[in-house]
């Protein structure tokens, strides 16, 4: 939308009425009318989560079963030191993209976040590829989550198959999810608290147990980085290969945005979450892979295999001296595991009801019930998890790795995407003269959001190296490689048949859905400003 004033733009069929129905169920669409075109409000959900639970989320979408069970197939495929680097440079580019995204998330705080900026201030066909892409992401995200569990549980000899454990944990994601939007933040927010709490006590234990607290009573410092073809196994394959499994890892920090719609005071709320939530992060997986990569060979036995993975936080507990510390960590492992595929369904089912909202899929998937919640987009996402099914037919272990590369590389482009998307939106806001209106501005720019730009392409094409050497394997090659050619294939169809074009500086759409701060905002400010208040955001940083 160009840059014009409050009487060019007019808003059409708009009431309080209206505002409860649901998209799909109006009367009257909430759309702005500019130039002759419609533009789709997608500011529809209800704001019932709170800073401590959009925090809490946050931490809850990164640290699942990527770090707990993933970092065992890094350190088996490209070492300790492998790892390690992989994780720090994938690391840095999603500081990069968080700080890009946090500026325009607080700009427009909305459901749709990345996939619908990527439409508005780049090409309507990248916003249809890209949100398309990532919900099949969170789809096969959930999937991975409940092979994951099967893995995790066979830790026990039980007689219950893992087909029947993922049955169950599946019902219960799809209603904790359905029910209402608090619920779904309130069962996050706990199952994320207890991750951080463990995981604190992890990198205790570990430095205990590398200091001599172990079963063998024996100092091991950095022994591990220097056994076997330790601390690059694999060479240059074994490397690149690790980037797509942090990736795996890493993901779901960028769908903190996509809470943006349902989030109290967003523009104040999520830059906040966005400079406190990634260090803290960042902080847990490199010293988590550090402990893990300094205590655990990467020759352990079943520590990745094709039928089987063991957790490296598994393994340092029992190194400690209890078997029945490695069944509480196990545990604990199962309940970050029913918190990730918790959160990758949330994102899910919300960028779906964005598709519909964007016209971009049937409008039967806006539909939201009394709370407030897309229960037909649930059910459609949660349809996708089916796969983890077929884990009773190909190997948990084996289908992990191959669901684990294909979201990881799905990962990957989603934070590409983000940083062409910022380059072109401060370029809009520039053009428009309204870089003064941005809540939160993004210190990296630009050259920030062109470094993670170019990291992502090059990781992207040479991560599949391990495919190609020391003999090609086409399975492993389609689980690097399948998700370019998709996207290419839903991005130029969708230009092909609507005839969509980049959008100019000068018509980009910078006004719908801008947030505006209501008198609950400026209340909350000031109360904020209060000693109360000040001793709530420090405990609120804390937990």
């Amino acid at each position: 939308m160009a840059n014009s004033s409050g009487s060019d733009v007019k808003v059409v069929h708009h009431s309080d009425n209206d505002k409860d129905r649901d998209i799909e169920g109006s009367k009257s669409p909430p759309l702005y009318e500019h130039d002759g075109e419609h533009y789709v409000v997608a500011d529809k959900l209800a704001r019932k989560l709170s800073a401590r639970q959009v925090q809490m989320i946050a931490i809850g979408g990164t640290i699942g079963t990527g770090l707990f069970l993933g970092t065992g197939k890094s350190l088996a495929t490209g070492g300790p030191a492998s790892m390690l680097i992989a994780y720090a440079i994938v690391g840095a580019i999603v500081l990069l993209t968080m700080l890009a995204l946090g500026e325009m998330a607080a700009y427009v705080p909305i459901a749709g976040s990345f996939c619908t900026f990527a439409g508005r201030y780049v090409d309507d066909s990248l916003g249809f590829a890209l949100t398309w892409n990532y919900w099949f992401n969170d789809a096969v995200s959930t999937a991975a989550d409940l092979v994951a569990l099967q893995i995790v549980f066979e830790y026990w000899d039980t007689s219950l198959p893992g087909w029947g454990l993922s049955l169950i944990f599946w019902v219960f994601l799809v209603f904790a999810n359905i029910i209402t939007v608090k619920a779904y933040g309130e069962l996050e927010y706990w199952l994320s608290l207890l991750k951080v709490v463990t995981i604190v006590i992890f990198i205790i234990l570990g430095i205990v147990v590398n200091c001599g607290g172990n079963t063998e009573h024996r100092y091991l410092g950095s022994h591990n980085w220097y056994i076997g073809d330790a601390p690059f196994v694999g060479g240059i394959g074994g490397f690149a290969s690790v980037f797509v499994t942090a990736s795996f890892a890493y993901g779901g920090t960028e769908s903190i945005a996509i809470t943006a719609g349902e989030t109290k005071n967003p523009t104040k709320n999520l830059p906040r979450v966005v400079k406190n939530v990634f260090w803290r992060i960042l902080l847990f997986y490199i010293l988590s892979v550090l402990i893990i990569g300094i205590n655990v060979p990467y020759n352990y036995p079943n520590l990745s295999t094709k039928k089987s993975s063991t957790s490296p936080f598994t393994i340092v507990f029992q190194m400690a001296g209890a078997r029945s510390a490695g069944s509480f960590i196990n545990a604990v492992i199962m309940t970050s595991v029913i918190s990730a595929g918790n959160h990758a369904l949330f994102a899910g089912t919300r960028l779906m009801y964005s598709l519909s909202v964007d016209h971009h899929a049937p409008m039967v998937f806006a539909k939201l019930n009394r709370n407030k919640v897309p229960w037909i987009a649930v059910l459609a996402t949660s349809a996708i998890s089916g796969l983890c099914f077929g884990a009773s037919f190909i190997g948990a272990g084996q289908l992990w790795t191959w669901l684990q590369n294909i979201v990881g590389v799905s990962n990957q482009i989603a934070w590409t995407a983000i940083a062409a998307t910022s380059i072109r939106f401060r370029g809009a806001m520039e053009r428009q003269g309204k870089t003064h209106l941005l809540p939160f501005k993004n210190l990296t720019y630009p050259y920030g959001p062109w470094i993670s730009l170019v990291l992502n392409i090059v990781i992207i094409l040479v991560q599949g190296w391990s495919s190609f050497s020391p003999k090609f394997s086409a399975v492993d090659f389609v689980s690097y490689y399948i998700e370019i050619p998709i996207m290419l294939v839903m991005y130029l169809g969708w230009k092909l048949w609507k005839r969509t074009r980049v959008v100019s500086y000068e018509d980009m759409d910078l006004e719908t859905d801008v947030y505006v701060v209501d008198e609950h905002d400026l209340a909350e400010t000031e109360r904020e400003k209060s000693v109360r208040g000040k001793v709530e955001r420090v405990i609120r940083w804390i937990f």
